[in-house]
């Protein structure tokens, strides 16, 4: 089934769409589960930032004002992939598809929530932050879902960069600069993210075919998709090492980044020697997908604890 064979109109909406049901099909189109996993790396990074717990104001305002752009950039993604998320098992439920919200709700929603997020950093971190929270909407919308999704295999490795944006948001909000740290916490999870997702993506490969959407699991064999994980996480392992020199790591961050990445590096291994035996399947493939939130979220809370337990290594 193609994407010319899709529907030219949305669903009926459900009759009489309950007040509870309606908040729930808008909590949807954020994508609640992505939010959570940015919100991972906000938090740490402030209080590593601050080498210490921020103000509670600044805290709640950046942490809010992250989760209204990211839920922004994530509604303005399903109301553009709605035809789409119509062919892939994975979305058919999505509230676009159901009914449960109509298109222009999802557009007026989208931009509602993406103003507020933009005032909310303004106002209660800083201009730097409010601007950094518009260029990861932006390249979430325009450069992932607009221009590189439905064009290049390619496509989540520089679309992906919207979600390093948080690490960024997190650290201008505390010293309304950016510094070595929060670049190299910006690769981190720039380099994360293929391994992350790419063994998602063989796991719905037939979605993504169905949909005609070149990801790099579903139009590359196992064989290909596994030499590129273990590429981009021995990259991934070797840049979060990067904030021992310059980013004045101490012990605790240390260790959890040489077990932890060695661990996920070890599961990616694994992954190449059973896509080169032609023995992968999708339950394999989904635990490399699991084990990078496993991985990001210790990193991020060592990194987080790390301040309050020693000094430096270096400098």
């Amino acid at each position: 089934m193609s994407t010319a064979d899709a529907p030219a109109t949305v669903p009926s909406r459900p009759a009489k769409l309950g007040l509870r049901r309606k908040i729930k099909a808008y909590v949807a189109l954020t994508k609640p589960r992505i939010i959570e996993l940015l919100l991972v790396s906000t938090l740490p990074t402030m209080i590593y930032a601050q080498r210490g717990f921020p103000s509670l104001g600044l805290m709640i305002a950046t942490l809010i004002g992250g989760a209204f752009a990211a839920g922004s950039a994530g509604s303005f993604n399903c109301y553009i992939d709605r035809d789409i998320d119509r062919l892939m098992r994975r979305t058919e439920k999505r509230p676009l598809v159901t009914g449960e919200v109509t298109p222009r709700e999802a557009l007026v929603f989208s931009w509602v929530l993406g103003i507020a997020a933009l005032a909310i950093l303004w106002f209660g971190a800083n201009p730097l932050s409010a601007v950094l929270g518009a260029a990861a909407i932006f390249f979430y919308v325009v450069i992932y879902t607009l221009i590189l999704k439905r064009r290049t295999a390619q496509n989540i490795v520089w679309g992906g960069a919207a979600g390093c944006f948080p690490v960024l948001i997190a650290w201008s909000a505390v010293t309304n600069t950016i510094e070595w740290p929060a670049v190299i916490l910006f690769l981190v999870v720039f380099l994360w993210t293929p391994p992350h997702y790419w063994p998602l993506s063989m796991r719905y490969g037939e979605d993504y075919r169905n949909a005609h959407v070149p990801m790099l699991g579903a139009v590359a064999g196992a064989k290909i998709v596994a030499v590129q994980v273990v590429l981009y996480a021995w990259a991934m392992v070797i840049a979060s090492l990067l904030m021992i020199p310059l980013g004045h790591a101490g012990w605790v961050y240390t260790v959890a980044a040489v077990a932890v990445g060695g661990w996920f590096l070890y599961e990616s291994h694994a992954l190449y020697v059973r896509a080169q035996r032609e023995e992968i399947q999708d339950k394999k493939a989904m635990k490399v997908f699991h084990g990078s939130i496993s991985y990001l979220t210790v990193l991020f809370l060592a990194l987080a604890v790390d301040p309050f337990v020693g000094a430096p290594l270096i400098g």
